[in-house]
């Protein structure tokens, strides 16, 4: 019996896809973000829970009562897309209860399973690190060709895009910035639901100091509201 790698579970999320939502992170992602929330569910080699689809099932249908028409289950990361066959069983469970499933993803992993769970997805949140190449490559560690290539998929089952990008203080704080990653979306995404910029923090130092990791935006001060707030009124 197939089972996924579980990192945390989180319940009445409100901002990981539309409704109140019950998410699972899965572990393992071949990025490394600089940045990183969770830099440990990088590994998949880390100790964590086993979790069955039964599970997934049970803990999911506690929240129905709450999903109203357009909540449900978010799978998230870590990277999900690396636990594609667990995500299939996942859904398919998940849509014989009447509920819906989104995947929480930033794009850096693809393999035979990504084309079928995005086709049973409800929707993607991709979180597109940076529009340009070279940035991302710098932000991720990974180049942009699986982001690109996931998008593509999207396209082709014309899956509804929700695009995601966490804005850091002079890293991609500029109306030019904005505006570039606006074109990107719009240029590339066939079914482009919306776009929204996300404000960097940096509560996850701790996190970092305590795998022994070194944190390199440490001077970096999280993103200002205000400034964020003007940002997003460009897209």
């Amino acid at each position: 019996m197939i089972t996924g790698k579980l990192h945390s579970i989180e319940t009445f999320g409100a901002v990981d896809g539309p409704g109140i939502r019950t998410v699972f992170f899965l572990q393992g992602c071949p990025a490394r973000c600089v940045y990183c929330h969770n830099p440990d569910s990088w590994t998949t080699t880390a100790e964590t829970e086993n979790i069955t689809i039964e599970r997934v099932v049970h803990i999911a249908k506690r929240g129905r009562p709450y999903y109203g028409k357009d909540g449900g289950v978010t799978f998230s990361g870590g990277e999900p897309l690396m636990q594609g066959e667990f995500l299939i069983e996942a859904m398919d469970a998940l849509a014989e209860e009447g509920i819906s499933t989104v995947i929480d993803t930033s794009g850096t992993y693809v393999d035979g399973f990504t084309q079928k769970v995005i086709e049973e997805s409800q929707m993607l949140l991709l979180d597109v690190k940076h529009s340009d190449p070279v940035k991302f490559e710098e932000i991720t560690g990974v180049n942009q060709d699986n982001l690109l290539r996931v998008i593509d998929m999207a396209n082709e089952a014309d899956k509804p895009l929700w695009i995601r990008q966490v804005i850091v203080p002079g890293l991609n704080d500029t109306e030019e910035n904005v505006a570039e990653l606006k074109e990107f979306a719009r240029q590339r995404v066939k079914n482009l639901h919306k776009i929204e910029l996300l404000g960097y923090h940096n509560m996850a130092i701790e996190k970092w100091d305590k795998l022994g990791i070194p944190y390199k935006l440490k001077d970096v001060k999280p993103m200002d509201r205000g400034q964020l707030a003007r940002l997003s009124q460009l897209l």
